[in-house]
């Protein structure tokens, strides 16, 4: 089940595919990692599928990765008398905290931490931008509004405020107790939402110690202005375009997609880029141009990965949408504008060993045209590291520790192998020859570049470097 390709696929799994032959339909046509959205779905389904997947990789002895998305704060207006209303342009609009049915007038919106920030000139999109009023006079318990963008306002429909730090933690009780729920079950990966500044991580970081790693995600303008810091504090990124395309104008998003990729390619943190990549194959078997197209624009910036959402979870092609992805990749990887691309940004090394053995690893790779570079590793640092140099070849990890092969699965040209750890060097280079030939990565007569850490079993102290050839 070796991938040809070095971007990963990230498969989100729904009604319309968490049963088990869909998930191995999605494994087998290209899905790397799944996802769980605790947007959605009771416990007892999330724990069904984490079990089928857990169950699939027994079988095929692949690891595979599980990412929990939680919620987060999300703001929502409240109920109207016959379900919706119509608001028009130029209109006199009230939110407030009373609970009592909405109208073309007023409605509920059940959030004081909105009205605590709100001033005259702030704007507020109502059903993910469709609709926008703009905030005439504001006070702690109501908002008085003139409607900017008119339409159709129904129950329960999302509220944003773009250009407004919110007093509120991205981990709402919902989020807690998903969290608690997620880790007990055993994810690898856990996606924190509406994240607007630093301190945001800190809970997050507390509850989940070392049972998972912690992706944030950027959605929110405000986590554009402390875009660096974010990236140094959590372990992977996703630029999660949805709400962020809401908040920011359409024409914005490409460039901050770019920058967000650029930060986390520096930085050696995982990036994925999410939602609407294939939103047509919700409903038809083959994507439009224009999303093969975003999907490609992603790959050549240098994501680790891209994520199907509800083309995978609720759509009528959940294969055929998992299958595409995967063939765009490999297409844009093959293409000969490619390598000069993704090789444009290589990072400076920093002046430590890890990273010189690292830069040097991916350069001789290259120069004795080896059949791939193997890492040891047990925290992952070495393999993070290789797969920053974005080298020639594909990248074989080997690790004692199945969380951490787990964890790497979303990481851009590497392939991992949990297998036993070895006592002394002899044995790491015959180790490394023989998976490298069992996985399809070397052939015999093959050039291998290896990186260690002596002594072995030491997080983060990768210090050799070596050439090895593979025997038949």
């Amino acid at each position: 089940m070796r991938r040809v390709r070095n971007a990963k696929v990230l498969a989100t799994l729904g009604p319309a595919s968490r049963d088990s032959e869909t998930i191995r339909a999605l494994f087998e046509a290209g899905a790397d990692v799944f996802r769980l959205n605790f947007s959605h779905g009771e416990h007892a389904d999330h724990r069904a599928t984490y079990e089928a997947i857990r169950a699939l990789e027994s079988e095929t002895g692949r690891p595979i990765g599980i990412l929990q998305d939680l919620q987060g704060p999300k703001l929502r207006v409240g109920r109207f008398e016959g379900g919706e209303v119509r608001l028009e342009r130029g209109a006199a609009f009230r939110l407030d905290l009373d609970e009592t049915l909405g109208d073309s007038r007023r409605a509920p919106l059940p959030h004081p931490e909105v009205f605590a920030v709100l001033e005259p000139g702030a704007h507020i999109l109502l059903d993910d931008g469709k609709l926008r009023v703009a905030v005439k006079d504001a006070s702690a318990s109501h908002a008085d509004c003139e409607v900017v963008t008119g339409g159709v306002l129904s129950d329960r429909k999302g509220v944003n405020v773009p250009n407004v730090i919110m007093p509120i933690s991205p981990l709402t009780d919902k989020d807690r107790r998903d969290l608690d729920f997620g880790l007990e079950l055993g994810v690898d990966w856990v996606a924190l939402s509406f994240v607007q500044r630093p301190d945001d991580i800190t809970e997050a970081r507390r509850i989940i110690g070392d049972k998972a790693n912690l992706m944030i995600k950027v959605e929110k303008p405000s986590a554009l202005e402390h875009l660096d810091e974010l990236v140094e504090l959590a372990d992977a990124v996703m630029v999660a375009r949805g709400d962020l395309g809401v908040e920011i104008p359409p024409e914005d998003v490409p460039g901050h997609q770019k920058n967000i990729i650029r930060a986390c390619r520096l930085a050696g943190k995982p990036v994925i880029v999410a939602t609407q990549m294939l939103d047509s194959m919700v409903q038809s078997p083959a994507p439009t141009r224009a999303e093969a197209s975003d999907v490609a624009t992603a790959v050549y910036d240098g994501a680790d990965a891209v994520m199907l959402s509800a083309e995978s979870a609720a759509g009528h092609y959940p294969r055929e949408a998992v299958s595409f992805m995967d063939r765009i990749i490999a297409r844009t990887e093959r293409d000969n504008f490619y390598r000069p691309i993704i090789s444009a940004l290589n990072p400076q090394p920093e002046p430590t060993a890890p990273d010189a053995i690292s830069e040097a690893a991916a350069s001789v790779a290259h120069t004795i045209q080896a059949a791939a570079i193997v890492t040891y590793t047990t925290s992952g640092s070495t393999a993070l590291r290789a797969a920053r140099e974005r080298p020639l070849v594909p990248i074989l990890v080997l690790t004692s520790k199945l969380a951490t092969a787990r964890r790497l699965a979303l990481l851009w040209g590497v392939h991992c192998v949990n297998t036993a750890d070895v006592q002394d060097f002899g044995e790491m280079v015959g180790k490394a020859c023989r998976v490298a030939l069992g996985e399809g990565v070397a052939n015999p007569d093959d050039k291998l570049v290896i990186t260690a850490g002596v002594p072995f079993g030491t997080p983060g102290a990768t210090n050799v470097l070596r050439i090895a050839w593979v025997e038949g």
